[in-house]
Order: structure tokens, then C-alpha cells, then sequence
């Protein structure tokens, strides 16, 4: 049986990626996908979602969520992804229509009508719609089967303040809310993502596979990845979000530890702070698989082959 899954994201090329993989991949059933505002704001991320569903072919559902944290102003990341989110190739406008319906009321509706523990949350964005979607039905957090997120830092500190993730800087106090829920969190930080990095000879085999989806991911690849070989001094980008799909179908690739993790709301200096007890100090339970390290290789194999499926 497939893997039930909703997809939260802010798309961002990494997030294109994510979803073009998961859309591939014949282990995971997406039911529907939550756009948030994050990497640029919410009315491109929605727009931005559904020209990659259509560029994979399929007919999944978009949903818009929040257009903005819970109690902060918005940060984005143009200087990142570029003006539309997805600068590096230029898509056709979508022409499936954004679903009328709330993304966090979809977030509620589909948890009340599946089997409770048969629906995975995978956010790749700021944790926004997940955290008002909780609020807003507490009845629904025990019926979450998991939540794979991408988030947070710990051996690799922040990449938007020195101490704190982008995804979780964003909203810290959503991310505050998801992390003390009790549900069962598996964490993709930018401690494995980082070891995620793209090769020029990746992007040529992309490009050599002649397909509308090969061209657009080496294209975003290629836009970038100039970001993070400027900053980091790294001959690749980190592709963060697809790291996420990747545990859901081949987790033997991956490895980490349960720990605790709580998040910074309050500090001057590390507001957004994953506050990772990588060591076990702090003697608080453990509420989330910590991931560190991941098979490279194995990891873009991985997304090779399920990208050649598609059109």
C-alpha cells in the first residue's frame, strides 16, 4: 500500500524537486498539497506548486494555506530562488485552477476522513499551516501517522542567522507548537542536507535524459546552486527538501538519533534555534529522530531514476 502523504511547502526549486519526486514515486500517495508563504510569498508559492504538479503530468490538488507566520512578520528568500520562487527556467502559466478551499482546513478534513495513523505530513516549508491546522482541531494530532519535516540545524548552526534555519526562523513559534505536539517527528536539518550535494555530472545526466522534467530540475540546479557555492565555497547545492520523500521511501539511506528538540522563540541572538540535544544533557524526553548523515550517492541515484518517469 502506498504511503498516504500531504505535501506543506513554499516552492522554492528544492521543493519543486521534493514534490516532482514524490509525484514519481509509486510508494507515496500525495493527497493533496498545502502551499505556504515562505521562500517567496504565498500567492507564488500556490502558483509555483501547481505549474510543477502539472509539469509532472499528474492531477494532484493545490490548497493555499497562510500568508504569513502566526505572530511575526514574513521573511522570504528571493535572493535565494530569485523573484518568482522558481527562477532558472521559464514554466507555462498554470492552467489548473488553486482548489477554493482552505489549505489548513484541507490539513483537518482529510485527518478526520482518512484511518487516524494513515496520513504522513511532510513540510518542507515554514510550519505555519501545520501549526494553525493543530490549533484549529486539536482532535486531529493523534491521528497524524508521522510528520517528516525539513528544518533546522545543529551541527551546521543557521544559514539565515548564525544560529537558526530558514524554515524554522520563518516561524519559530509554529515550529514551537509542531515540535511540543506529541506527534511522531522525523527531522531532515541542514546537518544531512548539506551532505546532499549536486554534481555537475548529475545535472548532465539530467539533461541527457531529454524530458521536460530532466531539463527543468538541471536548469533550477544550475540557478541555485550559485547561491550556495558563493556562501559556503561547496562545488554543489544542497538539496534540502527532497531529503524528506527519500527517508519516506528508502529510510535504510539515512541515519540519525531520537533526541529532543525544542525551538527558540525568545533569544536575541538565536530566535529559530533548533535547540537540539544532540548528547543527551538536558534529560528532556525525546520527541523527534534527529537525521545526520545520508547515503550521497545512493540519495541521487535515487532521484535520477524517479525523475527519468517523468514526462
Amino acid at each position: 500500500m502506498p504511503r498516504k502523504i500531504i505535501i506543506d511547502t513554499d516552492p522554492g526549486q528544492d521543493d519543486a524537486v521534493a514534490i516532482l519526486l514524490a509525484l514519481a514515486s509509486p510508494e507515496i500517495e500525495v493527497l493533496g498539497i498545502t502551499a505556504i508563504a515562505g521562500n517567496v510569498p504565498l500567492t507564488l508559492t500556490e502558483r509555483n506548486a501547481r505549474q510543477i504538479v502539472e509539469l509532472s503530468g499528474r492531477d494532484i490538488p493545490v490548497y493555499a494555506g497562510c500568508d504569513a507566520p502566526l505572530m511575526r512578520k514574513l521573511v522570504t528568500a528571493e535572493h535565494v530562488h530569485g523573484k518568482t520562487g522558481l527562477d532558472g527556467i521559464e514554466l507555462p502559466e498554470p492552467a489548473t485552477a488553486l482548489k477554493g478551499r482552505d489549505g489548513v482546513d484541507f490539513i483537518i478534513d482529510t485527518l478526520r476522513r482518512e484511518p487516524a495513523g494513515s496520513v504522513t505530513l511532510v513540510p518542507i516549508g515554514p510550519l505555519t499551516n501545520i501549526a494553525a491546522a493543530f490549533a484549529r482541531a486539536p482532535d486531529i494530532v493523534g491521528r497524524v501517522a508521522q510528520i517528516v519535516l525539513m528544518g533546522g540545524a545543529y551541527f551546521e548552526v543557521g544559514n539565515v542567522t548564525p544560529a537558526a534555519e530558514f524554515n524554522i526562523y520563518v516561524d519559530p513559534e509554529a515550529a514551537a507548537q509542531v515540535f511540543s505536539s506529541g506527534t511522531d517527528i522525523v527531522v531532515m536539518p541542514l546537518d544531512v542536507t548539506h551532505k546532499a550535494l549536486t554534481s555537475a555530472e548529475w545535472i548532465a545526466d539530467l539533461r541527457k535524459l531529454g524530458t521536460r522534467a530532466g531539463e527543468a530540475v538541471a536548469s533550477w540546479t544550475d540557478f541555485f546552486e550559485r547561491f550556495d557555492k558563493e556562501k559556503y565555497g561547496s562545488k554543489g547545492a544542497p538539496l534540502h527538501d527532497p531529503c524528506t520523500i527519500a527517508w519516506l521511501i528508502r529510510p535504510e539511506i539515512f541515519s540519525g538519533r531520537r533526541i529532543n528538540v525544542e525551538i527558540e522563540t525568545e533569544g536575541k541572538f538565536t530566535t529559530g534555534m533548533t535547540v537540539a540535544d544532540w548528547w543527551g544533557v538536558s534529560g528532556r524526553e525525546k520527541n523527534a529522530l534527529f537525521i545526520r548523515d545520508i547515503d550521497r550517492d545512493a540519495f541521487f541515484d535515487l532521484l535520477l531514476e524517479r525523475i527519468a518517469t517523468l514526462p
